[in-house]
């Protein structure tokens, strides 16, 4: 399996794996176990009509789950041919229960519920799977070394979406914190402490918007799906991150030094 190479940690590694991005993901896609799964979804993937059939598939379901961020789910086949069979249109189908969209967002994409249209049906379903798995795959390996790098790239690439969204302000911030990995980046850009999670939910929606507002710029989580504004919610996280790893804590002061020496 291609290790991906990261040659610091903190924003100078950040840069460099950047830059580098599109050549790294090439080369790790072309892996040997990573390449099988992939063409075996793209051949089998056309004929999976039911839930079963698709957990019934340990390489398909490696796959599907793996778009999604949610391989650690690839030996509760029960649980994921309830959510996939469930589908999302109704208020009580099993995805829907998940603050963690990721659930729904993976139940939706393969349409496999009463009256929904199988996502396998749709043009360039397939390859979209397919690129999602070896991005999320990607991130994976990277989290091996350096889990903010891991981090960082996970919001690059799933943010906007998340952003724009259909839905109210509120509801967009309730989605971001209902994705552990989008939860932890925010959470940490925006100074919060480990237990922040216990407070009572509407109170952490004021939070968020409130220290999004004073250290980001922004209340309006739209706003995060503009490059620039996406680029300096990362930037400082990475450098919160680094700041907290060596111990120096993460006043405004030191994190402003930080940026203005990258």
């Amino acid at each position: 399996m291609y290790q991906p190479i990261l040659i610091s940690s903190g924003l100078v590694g950040w840069q460099f794996l950047q830059r580098t991005y599109d050549q790294q993901l090439s080369a790790f896609s072309e892996s040997k176990q990573l390449k099988r799964d992939t063409d075996h979804f793209a051949e089998k993937i056309a004929s999976v009509e039911t839930a079963e059939d698709l957990v019934s598939d340990r390489q398909l379901l490696t796959v599907a789950l793996g778009a999604f961020g949610l391989s650690d789910d690839i030996n509760n086949t029960f649980f994921v041919q309830k959510m996939l069979s469930d589908g999302t249109t109704a208020d009580d189908a099993l995805a829907n229960r998940f603050t963690d969209s990721r659930y729904r967002e993976f139940s939706e994409a393969f349409g496999l519920g009463p009256g929904e249209l199988r996502g396998a049906l749709e043009p360039g379903f397939a390859e979209g799977i397919i690129a999602k798995f070896q991005a999320n795959s990607f991130e994976i390996e990277t989290g091996n070394q350096d889990e903010t790098m891991r981090i960082a790239l996970y919001a690059e690439r799933t943010l906007p979406d998340v952003v724009q969204s259909e839905g109210s302000d509120a509801s967009k911030w309730f989605s971001i914190m209902g994705q552990p990995p989008l939860r932890s980046l925010f959470e940490t850009a925006l100074g919060l402490p480990e237990a922040f999670g216990q407070v009572d939910i509407d109170q952490q929606l004021k939070v968020f918007q409130e220290r999004s507002e004073r250290i980001l710029g922004v209340s309006d989580p739209s706003d995060f799906a503009q490059e620039d504004t996406l680029d300096r919610l990362v930037t400082t996280y990475l450098a919160r991150s680094q700041l907290d790893s060596i111990g120096t804590g993460a006043s405004g002061a030191a994190i402003a030094l930080t940026l203005l020496s990258v």
